[in-house]
This record gives C-alpha cells, sequence and structure tokens, in this order.
C-alpha cells in the first residue's frame, strides 16, 4: 500500500497548497473575510478595485457593503468611506497584514479585541477534530467567541467560506478550519488542545517531546509483550496505558478526554446487536445466503468475498460497527463450510481497515477533507487501487497465515 501511495498517488491526485501539516506560510490559502474601514484610515477615499491593490496587492475587494446596499467594486463607481464594510479575499498573512496596519478592523461580537503594537499579534488556523467538543455548536455559543484574547477572521470548510455575519450561524463539523486572530504571548494557551489542532503557528513546534522516547519505549513494551504471548493484550494495553498516566506522558484528563463516548455507546450498541443475531440465528440466516450466491466456490474465494462485502461496507459505516456486525455471519460462513474460522475472522478485520473510498470511511479520512482541498471523487481515485490491494493481498495471503 505505501508503494503504491508513493508511485502512483503524485500521478492520480491533483496538486493542491493547503495541506494542514504544511507549517509555513501558505499564501495560496485564500479565505474570505469581513473588514470595516475606520475613521481615519488610508483606504479611504480610493478606488476599491484598483486602489486597494496597489497598497494590499494579495487582497482582492469582492464586495463594499454600505447602509445595507451592495457595491461591487469592478463594476459600481465608487470609493471607500468611513465605516464601510469590505467583503476581501485574501491569505492568512495578507489579512494580517492590512489589520496590523490599522487601515482595517474586524467587525467585533459585541466584544472588544485590543492588540496593539505589530509584533503582539499572530494569525493561526485552528482545524476542528473528530473529538472536539465545539462539534455541533453554533459558533456564536462556544467559548471562542467569548475569549477576548483571541478573533475569529474566517471559516473555511470544504473548499467553502464563511464570512463573519454568516459564520455566526453555522455549527463546527469535523476538519473546518478557523482563521483566528491572538495575542502573540496568548499562543502556548491555545495550543494543545483537544478542541482544536493548532497548524499555522510557524515558529513553535506542535508537541511536546521531551517525553517521545520513554513513550515509544512503553508502547514497544506493550506490542513485545502482547506479541509474545506473555499477556493478554488488552492486559498489556492497559499496563501501557496506566504507565504512560504515572510517567506524565499523557496527562490523565487528556486521557479521559480521549474516551469518546459516542464512539464507545456505537461499539456497545453494534456488539450487543452483534449477540442478538447470534442468539436469535439472523447470522446463520444471513451466513446460508451468502453461501448460496458463492455455492461451489472454493473457501478462499468465499474468504476473498466477505473482504469485498466488509470493504464496502465499512466505506459507509464505522469500521468498529463493520466489524461487529459482520463477524457473526463471518464465523457462521465458516462453520457451515466446516472450516477454521480464524481466516473469516481476518478477513472481517482487514475488510473492515480497507476505508479508504470515501471521506466518511473514517474519522481521519473527513479530518483532512477539508484543510487539504480534496474532493469526493479524489478518495474514489485513490482509495479504490487501495481498497483492491486490500482484496487481493488478503484474498491470497490470509488463508497462508491462518490456514483453513
Amino acid at each position: 500500500g505505501l508503494v503504491l501511495i508513493m508511485a502512483v498517488a503524485p500521478r492520480i491526485m491533483p496538486d493542491v497548497f493547503n495541506p494542514t501539516c504544511e507549517l509555513e506560510d501558505q499564501d495560496r490559502r485564500r479565505y474570505l473575510a469581513e473588514l470595516v474601514v475606520p475613521r481615519g484610515s488610508n483606504l479611504i477615499d480610493i478606488d476599491p478595485c484598483r486602489g486597494l491593490a496597489d497598497a494590499y496587492p494579495d487582497i482582492e475587494v469582492l464586495e463594499l457593503i454600505r447602509y445595507s446596499h451592495i457595491y461591487y467594486p469592478c463594476r459600481d463607481n465608487v470609493r471607500i468611506a468611513p465605516d464601510d464594510l469590505l467583503l476581501v479575499k485574501g491569505s492568512p498573512n495578507a489579512l494580517n497584514h492590512i489589520l496590523q496596519g490599522k487601515d482595517a478592523a474586524l467587525p467585533l461580537w459585541n466584544k472588544e479585541a485590543r492588540f496593539s503594537g505589530p509584533n503582539e499579534t499572530v494569525m493561526v488556523e485552528l482545524i476542528i477534530p473528530p473529538q472536539s467538543d465545539l462539534l455541533g455548536q453554533h459558533l456564536r455559543e462556544t467559548h471562542l467567541v467569548r475569549d477576548n484574547g483571541l478573533h475569529i477572521v474566517a471559516v473555511q470548510r470544504s473548499g467553502l467560506h464563511y464570512t463573519e455575519k454568516q459564520i455566526r450561524d453555522i455549527r463546527l463539523r469535523i476538519g473546518d478550519i478557523l482563521l483566528v486572530w491572538c495575542h502573540a504571548d496568548q499562543v502556548e494557551r491555545y495550543r494543545g488542545r483537544a478542541d482544536w489542532i493548532m497548524v499555522e503557528d510557524v515558529h513553535r513546534e506542535l508537541v511536546h517531546t521531551r517525553k517521545a522516547p520513554l513513550a515509544g519505549a512503553i508502547f514497544g513494551a506493550m506490542v513485545a509483550a502482547a506479541a509474545t504471548g506473555l499477556a493478554n493484550i488488552m492486559v498489556c494495553a492497559l499496563a501501557a496505558l496506566l504507565l504512560m498516566v504515572i510517567t506524565g506522558c499523557l496527562p490523565l484528563k487528556e486521557a479521559y478526554r480521549a474516551l469518546q463516548s459516542h464512539v464507545l455507546l456505537l461499539i456497545v450498541g453494534t456488539i450487543a446487536l452483534g449477540t442478538a443475531m447470534d442468539r436469535t440465528g439472523a447470522s446463520q440466516f444471513y451466513a446460508r445466503i451468502f453461501l448460496d450466491v458463492l455455492q461451489g466456490w472454493q473457501p478462499q474465494w468465499i474468504l476473498g468475498g466477505f473482504i469485498l462485502l466488509t470493504s464496502l461496507s465499512t466505506q459507509v459505516l464505522s469500521n468498529n460497527a463493520t466489524a461487529v456486525l459482520l463477524l457473526p455471519i463471518a464465523i457462521s460462513t465458516a462453520l457451515g463450510l466446516g472450516v477454521n474460522p480464524k481466516p473469516f475472522i481476518m478477513a472481517v478485520c482487514f475488510g473492515a481497515s480497507a476505508c479508504f473510498a470515501t471521506p466518511i470511511g473514517y474519522q481521519t479520512n473527513l479530518l483532512v477533507y477539508g484543510p487539504g482541498g480534496y474532493r469526493f471523487s479524489d478518495y474514489l481515485r485513490l482509495g479504490i487501487p487501495l481498497n483492491l490491494l486490500v482484496i487481493i493481498g488478503g484474498t491470497l495471503l490470509v488463508p497462508i497465515f491462518w490456514p483453513f
């Protein structure tokens, strides 16, 4: 899979200039934002279409709003006046430049953001991850709006941009990017939060590496203990977690925050559903249907069909739910064939992990969907070959490592 990605991905994937992990200035990433022209600004009485481009070449004025009337700078004969609202497009650096120059200001949400001095503020980007407590909240309801240490300039979502008036009413989703203006000395206060990932702070590290060797050693010991059969994998994992907390590699508060209640409820619910299917005979019923469709086929090809079915299911369901739902059917199918169920169990595990073809197949797929500037078809273009590789490889190799 890694070889396929390295060899094929550069040829079939589009060139995008806004990867979320690119920790340098990205003038190619463009945001929409609303700016107010204060009294005394150097922008007053200039042509917003051409005059502003002379002073700020990286900012494009799309609309000028005055007393609820919208003017289009390159079409209407209009000049900038005090208190005009400008709808502009620009990179984070360009927006920061015009705000620092005091020629424009942000329309504030009934709060005061006092940023003094050209070197006292920075522009950062915050990405909303899957475990964020902000998911589903209106932006106006979040603590970010009430925090006088920062101000939200704009929001970007999957190639769409929302300005100040619009973002008040949107509900935050996974992968949303908040462009935030804040005090430079407050950056550390906003770093490392579980509610967002800071990606555009270029002068500081995003992770603390002091205890990375210790964390790596604990993880390696856990894998070694489980692989050698020294203890059950569950015991090894819990022991490793305890050591991570005791040694300070993982704060206890962050460990609790990492427990995603909706995922736990999904797993518990699907386990109960899987048990019910087994006890009521539903799994045997579906197994018979599966065997009838593939009647006369060798167990290895039936195994491949199960990997295909699981791989297709995990594109629209979570991998946990897919595995729990199909596991009883896989076991019943193996028993119906009179073979060892273990290869079919592993087939479900591999198939459930092959969630490459859609952005909703896995949380990380969705997390990079908006910030990376990708489209749904990009996932299909690279994900389908990866899925086929897993299906073919699993069909050929699973029976070798786990014989029938």
